[in-house]
């Protein structure tokens, strides 16, 4: 029952993400877009709680998989939606044109999002060795890269905040 409201509310909040980062793609383009932005410290702070909503999210359905609470076809259902938003984040802070002294700030906060991504991709990875009852050897080995890419991500993160002017 709990895991059923788990990726209840998870599908809600990524579907809520989902809707408005949608609006980005219906807008016709015609010339290269660019993301405008004039508060870049509400900007990052808009991303950051967006980045810790779908942190949270995958960390609740990673625990889920590991005790065996989801299956490995449900686990990657929902990152592949998070790892859809991860993504569109990424090109906003692309399109941004951020201010020159705002620029190390967003660039990293933007290198921490990718890590992000490659995190979601590697615990995707698990549980597919998980579905097709790869050796613990590998799995452990997949965990410990999924440890080092979460560190990394956070490493970026933590960057970010401390090259904001």
């Amino acid at each position: 029952m709990a895991s059923k409201k788990g990726i209840a509310i998870t599908a809600i909040i990524l579907a809520a993400i989902t809707g408005a980062s949608f609006l980005l793609w219906v807008i016709p383009q015609e010339n290269e877009t660019t993301f405008v932005v004039t508060d870049y410290q509400g900007y990052l702070d808009g991303v950051r709680n967006i980045h810790e909503v779908l942190q949270e999210s995958v960390d609740i359905e990673y625990k889920n998989l590991q005790e065996g609470k989801i299956s490995p076809e449900e686990y990657i259902t929902v990152t592949e939606v998070t790892s859809s938003q991860v993504r569109t984040q990424i090109s906003e802070f692309i399109t941004s044109q951020p201010s020159e002294q705002w620029q190390e700030s967003y660039i990293s906060y933007m290198n921490g999002m990718k890590e992000f991504n490659k995190y979601i991709l590697e615990t995707q990875v698990l549980a597919n060795q998980i579905q097709n009852e790869s050796p613990e050897d590998e799995l452990l080995e997949t965990i410990d890269r999924i440890k080092t890419i979460k560190t990394e991500s956070i490493e970026h993160i933590k960057k970010s905040n401390e090259l904001r002017p």
